[in-house]
């Protein structure tokens, strides 16, 4: 027999789920590991199915724990939305907090983003940019919902955090129009020599750029280095140099910049990751990023 669902064994589950251990969701939740393991046996034996199962000292969600913890946080994240509501009526929007890593192009930022703000449930976005690094603390902290960044979290974060690939595009480089007149006739040997505005070589993509440019025999002459793919594109605008851009995303970059595609360095594929606490997607603003993600790449 089913019995009324108690919504604290359902908190200590979903904590449990998200740390991966009891001990690590005792210390989280401040109480005995004894509790927890007593709380989530009542919780199984009223679901009348299992819910975990162990591996090594890690606690893995069956189907049905995978199932369960999909229906836990949306039962708790309207919970709280229902409290952020009621505590400011002039308020409705749900919030959804993303961090953006400074190396990401404003304008695939943008495009990326620009679907939350078209979903049935009204969402106030919120966006704060820095280094991944200070991203991943701030996600850890659950200060943001998804980080949006160029290279995947690596094994050595602290905290258990998922990749989703939004997918790849080439590189393309872009100049004002009479540089570009000047630069495009036999791209990419007329690169030699070219003054080129660089992501700098810390920067995946700045790095990637400077080691073809090794392998090609090309030596560009650098005259800005920066993070701030704007930055570089106005720059760019101003004649001062070539610079980089994602190719899914060269219309746009014509358009803001006013300047012209010079080539494609196809060899040069750009990744993009969207990291978050979750292993399977479910937030509807993150899986409008992801779906909106295949179709601005895929042109690239």
């Amino acid at each position: 027999m089913l019995h009324h669902l108690n919504f604290k064994h359902l908190r200590y589950f979903l904590v449990v789920a998200q740390e991966g251990t009891i001990a690590r969701a005792a210390e989280s939740l401040a109480i005995t590991p004894q509790t927890i393991s007593g709380q989530l046996k009542l919780l199984e034996d009223n679901l009348g199915i299992a819910l975990f199962q162990r591996q090594g000292r890690q606690l893995v969600l069956t189907p049905a724990g995978e199932q369960a913890r999909g229906y836990a946080e949306q039962i708790f994240a309207m919970g709280e939305a229902l409290q952020s509501h009621l505590a400011n009526p002039g308020e409705p929007r749900r919030p959804f907090n993303v961090g953006i890593a400074d190396v990401l192009p404003k304008l695939l930022s943008y495009r990326l983003l620009q679907p939350v703000l078209e979903l049935d449930e009204p969402v106030r976005l919120q966006c704060r940019e820095g280094s991944m690094e200070t991203l991943l603390a701030d996600l850890a902290a659950h200060k943001v919902d998804m980080v949006l960044t160029d290279r995947p979290v690596d094994s050595t974060f602290p905290v258990r955090a998922y990749n989703h690939l939004l997918g790849e595009c080439s590189l393309s480089l872009f100049a004002a129009p009479a540089l570009a007149a000047q630069y495009s006739e036999n791209f990419p040997a007329s690169l030699d020599g070219a003054p080129l505005l660089m992501p700098t070589d810390d920067t995946v993509i700045g790095a990637s750029l400077m080691k073809w440019c090794d392998s090609e025999g090309l030596r560009p002459q650098v005259v800005v280095e920066c993070v701030d793919h704007a930055l570089l594109g106005t720059f760019g605008q101003a004649g001062s140099g070539i610079f980089c851009g994602p190719s899914a995303m060269e219309p746009a970059i014509e358009q803001q910049f006013n300047v012209k595609t010079l080539g494609r360095i196809e060899s040069i594929r750009e990744r993009f990751y969207a990291i978050s606490l979750e292993r399977r997607i479910r937030h509807p603003a993150v899986l409008a990023v992801t779906s909106q993600a295949r179709k601005v790449l895929d042109q690239g």
